[in-house]
């Protein structure tokens, strides 16, 4: 890719000497503009198009592969080429991996200028706002930021003072429902008055959980994702200095996966961008996979009419996947009746046919899997980071990895116990937030005993006890503890545990984060009690630590903010994806929801039965449908060079044996020249092995499947008269259909012995 590289013009050294900041600027514009024509030959016609349209509003739909962060990375080049100043862009993405990538390709692009751009996720960018206009928003700048875990401790806290049952008030639905609100500009009052409106007791009562959650929030002065979304939108609406002065401050926004936007984020865009309209939007309606997390198809798809002078462009040139590939991935997605009509192309060749193989089980499943990689790896010398296996469920994942272990692949699940949430890290990362707001009765709760100081239950009530009566946090109730009926060992611990965190407070802004965190493991003797465990899970902890400690010196060298507080910010703000590197040679096993932004040369797609994916009763409902479908299309559109559709007649799930017929995506693919079967065999040994024999016919096989005893079809039974079809499962004899019937039964039954004619 090529780049402005300064050092081929001998002047800048004594410019930068001695020149001022215009006639510096002035000088990295000549060297952008010098190299433009090459940035441009670096780009298709579509593309092209897309970088040099500077002004109004701009959507790119950018298919699967099509070069979105290029176009994105190029843009910004263009506009500095223009003479837009760097501190006037902002571009805007979802993850901390994409926004790394997209300042990566500026700094080859433009050195010495793409740094200065903001580039961050929508949570990083608001958290910076909220800091720097804390003063303005009624905020402490030192606020945290709860992850999901921290939330979940907040709601329990809220459900056991409300003396309610946290089987009917479960803890993750309720950190859902508020989620969404907040998604949807509805604060704790704001929720409560349509609460009670509602006349929904089950509504009424979230609504007072909600209400104490914020308050426990702000005892502690902590914020959630949330809030974070929330309380920008909220000031930039409500505060016109506010709004007027990132307005003017950001002349050209840039918006990447704008398909997943929630209504927050899509009012915090429309309030940047008021004044100038200088918006772009890049995204692809085709992979719009996250509704369940609040994001709104309708933002991209009604773009133009939010902004009728808007320019559209497609890129529909597709750098990633075969011919065979994007043909398979169209004839499913085109199924899809709310969408824009474009369809991908690539100038590669055909490529390998998708191979589509039909499992008894699925630990027959997972036993091809493992098998078909040990065979591609020994054909084409692949590495294992070359294969990615994909899932609808987490549950999923056991019997592949059973099958994984027992072939000695070695593998990573993306998606599981993440670096971040294990309890050693959380316990060091606990004191760093205590460290830097003592008020944090999370982080309190979660160290006071750690290492062990005889802290007790009876301890812990009676200090919680005086919070409550008091107002105030845990820490602010340390002081009242002399009047409480507590154990004079445990009065101690807690006033040595209060004389513990404040000399750790001691020069904390003049202490590096590294120094902090090294401090904190001298002072708490943690490492030391866990070398005392010498236990093998004691050692690897101890390993971990020494990771995290790695870990913030890698923070330390990279990063703007070399703050305690821009440290806890960004731990707050990783997510999945961010723990992976492609430098591990690990097959990747993850989640469908999670494969977005990926590719791999060879991509399994596994569990394609009927109520499995799609999932449950999406095919009743034809928005869930469609995102399932678009799920599909996103999986096999990560894959460059082999794509294997894989489904099982029979699963347990959760204790419950189902028999499945083929998922209909299969059907859809329209690719279907043959089919491999996997069966067990003897080998000369007599041990049993897994072998794939390939069947022709495949397309006629599903075709009859999913066509005898069709859902929605007319049946009539003998005996309970007329009906409709409601569900089905199975193959062949074990073909099981549940039958609505007129009279308002229903029956679930087996078609073989059922004599059900259809109607």
């Amino acid at each position: 890719m090529p780049g402005v590289h300064i050092g081929e013009y001998p002047a800048f050294f004594f410019l930068s000497r001695s020149c001022t900041r215009e006639m510096l600027f002035r000088f990295l514009i000549f060297c952008i503009i010098k190299h433009m024509d090459n940035f441009l030959d670096q780009l298709n016609e579509k593309q092209r198009e897309a970088v040099l349209l500077k002004d109004g509003p701009l959507l790119i739909f950018a298919g699967a592969g099509t070069g979105k962060t290029r176009v994105i990375t190029y843009r910004i080049a263009y506009l500095l080429s223009q003479g837009v100043s760097p501190l006037n862009i902002l571009a805007v993405t979802f993850t901390n991996k994409a926004a790394e990538e997209m300042r990566r390709r500026i700094d080859v692009l433009v050195p010495g200028m793409g740094r200065s751009v903001w580039i961050s996720t929508f949570h990083s960018f608001c958290a910076k706002f909220l800091r720097t206009e804390a003063r303005h928003v009624g905020l402490d700048p030192n606020f945290l930021i709860y992850d999901e875990n921290d939330q979940k401790q907040v709601i329990k806290s809220c459900i056991k003072e409300l003396n309610l049952d946290e089987k009917k008030f479960k803890p993750a639905r309720l950190i859902e429902i508020i989620s969404r609100a907040k998604d949807d500009m509805l604060d704790a009052d704001s929720y409560s008055i349509h609460a009670l409106t509602s006349g929904d007791y089950f509504r009424q009562v979230v609504a007072t959980i909600y209400g104490l959650y914020q308050s426990k929030l702000k005892q502690s002065g902590a914020l959630d994702f949330g809030d974070l979304l929330l309380l920008t939108v909220i000031n930039l609406r409500e505060n016109k200095a506010l709004k007027e002065k990132y307005q003017y401050r950001f002349r050209y926004i840039m918006v990447d996966e704008y398909q997943d936007t929630n209504h927050a984020q899509y009012l915090l865009i429309k309030y940047i961008g008021a004044e100038s309209k200088n918006i772009c939007v890049v995204g692809d309606d085709d992979q719009s996979i996250y509704s369940w997390r609040g994001a709104d198809i309708r933002n991209i798809l009604e773009f133009e009419k939010d902004y009728p002078d808007c320019r559209t462009i497609k890129l529909e040139q597709n750098y990633r996947s075969t011919s065979n590939i994007l043909s398979s991935a169209w004839h499913v997605i085109k199924n899809n009746e709310r969408r824009v009509e474009k369809k991908l192309w690539t100038n590669k060749e055909e490529g390998n046919p998708i191979k589509f193989i039909e499992n008894r089980n699925a630990i027959e499943e997972s036993e091809a899997v493992a098998g078909e990689i040990e065979r591609l790896r020994n054909k084409n010398k692949y590495n294992f980071c070359d294969f990615s296996v994909f899932y609808r469920t987490n549950a999923q994942s056991r019997v592949l990895e059973d099958s994984f272990r027992r072939s000695g692949i070695p593998y990573i699940i993306i998606g599981s116990v993440r670096f971040y949430e294990r309890a050693e890290i959380k316990n060091v990362l606990a004191y760093l937030r205590l460290i830097h707001n003592p008020h944090d009765n999370v982080s309190f709760r979660r160290v006071i005993n750690i290492p062990k100081r005889g802290i007790g239950k009876t301890t812990m009530q009676a200090l919680e006890s005086i919070a409550s009566e008091k107002g105030v946090s845990l820490w602010g109730a340390l002081p009242y503890i002399g009047f409480a009926e507590i154990a004079s060992s445990a009065r101690k611990s807690l006033f040595n545990f209060k004389e513990l965190i404040k000399e750790l407070q001691k020069n904390k802004e003049n202490e590096s984060v590294k120094e902090i965190a090294l401090k904190v493991l001298d002072k708490t003797n943690y490492v030391a009690e866990l070398e005392a465990e010498d236990t093998l899970e004691a050692k690897n902890r101890i390993e971990n630590i020494f990771e995290l400690i790695s870990a913030i010196e890698e923070f330390e060298s990279r990063s703007s903010d070399r703050t305690l507080t821009g440290y806890l910010t960004q731990v707050a703000l990783v997510n999945e994806i961010d723990d992976w590197t492609e430098s591990n040679d690990k097959v990747v096993l993850m989640t469908l929801h999670l494969a977005k932004g990926l590719e791999f040369k060879t991509v399994f797609i596994t569990g394609l039965e009927e109520g499995l994916f799609p999932i449950g009763e999406s095919s009743y409902d034809i928005d869930d449908l469609e995102e399932e479908r678009r799920l599909m299309y996103v999986g096999m559109t990560r894959a460059k060079e082999s794509l294997y559709l894989s489904w099982a007649q029979e699963r347990t799930v959760f204790g419950k044996t189902h028999w499945n017929i083929p998922s209909r995506f299969v059907q859809e693919t329209q690719s279907m020249d043959s089919i491999f079967e996997v069966r067990t065999a003897k080998a000369d040994a007599g041990e049993e092995v897994i072998e794939i024999e390939r069947k022709e016919g495949v397309k006629e096989y599903i075709d009859e499947q999913h066509q005898m005893f069709a859902l929605g079809s007319r049946v009539f039974h003998q005996k309970f008269g007329k009906g409709k079809i409601i569900d089905k499962s199975g193959s062949g004899e074990n073909l099981k259909v549940i039958v609505l019937f007129d009279t308002g039964q229903w029956k679930k039954l087996v078609v073989k012995y059922a004599n059900l004619d259809i109607i």
